[in-house]
């Protein structure tokens, strides 16, 4: 059989959420499966690292897909065509943009559907391309996969979508992220930390990640506890809005918060080990990797009990309200003043890694491609 993929994300050194999903799964999903063609589809020059085997065909077609404009003619010209040429007999798309011009069956995967909950959060043609294109997408699609029960009942209900049409497939997290020993963490936090403790906070800074609250709730925490402890911020401020920059900028110890901007992975591993704990206080996520990521390196978590993260963190970790600052700034409290429970909380969260393997994700993901591609 031939499978096309929409590969668009998979650019060398820029993996985010949604590439690294896509990098983690198709990797296993087509050295697994020989026995079928891949064509993998970019909108720029590939990179051979995302050639995973033999049976990966790369495919470039213009134009870069990065503006609304421009996502319109690359999934409703470009792709069709190329399907098309190649005679596909599926087509995935692990961001969730589908072409509405082809008959090819198609699996998108929804991550969430945060702009329907939270469109100014996002810029306006943006939201209107998804709020235009994604209800259509879920309508056309012949399975939907997407990351959480949560997210499920979110397509289910928004959308008007059978619930057998949605499968769930959760996120796993690099087996890259894993426990360093005392001597790493110590020259970890004097290059980062200047040999401080700190929280770790990792996504693009966006609005829906709460910056503005964290770096209120740090500041109250700051205030009543005379400690060392910093805040690392890592993530690309594309997103930085005027809420974000006023929040950090009325803060009195805003000098205790760390920008390190995007990181290596081998960095970014040994910064989240060598953290206090994670602080993943978003108001809308789909599944929330970094969670998992954290539990992976021993390291406690504060996140949301909203949306999907209390599904994801599950008893493992400090669950507070993101729309309050107070609660989260308890939040770090806990984990930061109490020892026995950041142990407890440490040893829950390693257990709960186990259930999220990048295997899972994969196998679980072929297992709807291929139910797909038997009921053609």
């Amino acid at each position: 059989m031939k499978i096309a993929v929409n590969t668009r994300l998979l650019l060398p050194g820029k993996l985010e959420g949604i590439g690294w999903v896509a990098y983690e799964t198709l990797k296993r999903i087509t050295t697994a499966h020989p026995e079928h063609e891949f064509y993998f589809i970019f909108d720029r020059k590939w990179d051979e690292r995302f050639i995973f085997s033999d049976n990966v065909i790369p495919m470039v077609a213009g134009p870069q897909a990065r503006h609304p404009l421009l996502y319109y003619i690359w999934f409703e010209w470009s792709v069709p065509r190329i399907l098309k040429k190649i005679k596909a007999d599926l087509f995935l798309s692990p961001d969730a943009y589908l072409s509405l011009k082809t008959d090819v069956p198609s699996i998108p995967v929804f991550h969430d559907l945060n702009f329907e909950h939270y469109p100014k959060d996002i810029p306006v043609l943006d939201r209107k391309y998804y709020r235009y294109f994604f209800p259509r997408y879920a309508r056309k699609a012949r399975r939907i996969v997407t990351v959480s029960e949560f997210s499920k009942k979110d397509i289910v209900n928004l959308y008007d979508i059978p619930p057998e049409k949605v499968s769930v497939v959760y996120n796993g997290a690099n087996e890259d992220f894993k426990p360093v020993n005392d001597a790493v963490k110590e020259e970890t936090r004097k290059i980062l930390s200047g040999g401080c403790p700190y929280f770790i906070f990792v996504g693009a800074l966006h609005p829906r990640k709460n910056l503005a609250r964290l770096f209120q709730a740090f500041d109250y925490f700051k205030e009543a506890h005379k400690t060392d402890i910093k805040l690392l911020v890592v993530g690309n401020k594309k997103y930085w809005t005027s809420e974000i920059q006023n929040a950090y900028a009325g803060m009195k110890n805003r000098d205790e918060v760390i920008f390190s901007g995007r990181m290596a992975a081998e960095d970014l591993h040994k910064a989240v080990a060598s953290a206090l704990a994670m602080i993943y206080v978003s108001y809308f996520e789909g599944f929330g990797i970094p969670i998992i990521e954290a539990y992976r390196c021993d390291i406690p978590v504060v996140t949301s009990n909203v949306t999907s993260m209390p599904e994801v963190a599950g008893d493992a970790a400090v669950l507070v309200d993101p729309f309050s600052v107070k609660s989260i700034a308890e939040g770090l409290e806990k984990v930061a003043l109490d020892p026995e429970l950041r142990a407890a909380m440490i040893e829950k969260g390693r257990e709960r890694s186990k259930l999220f393997t990048w295997q899972n994700s994969a196998d679980q993901l072929w297992s709807v491609i291929e139910n797909v591609l038997n009921t053609k």
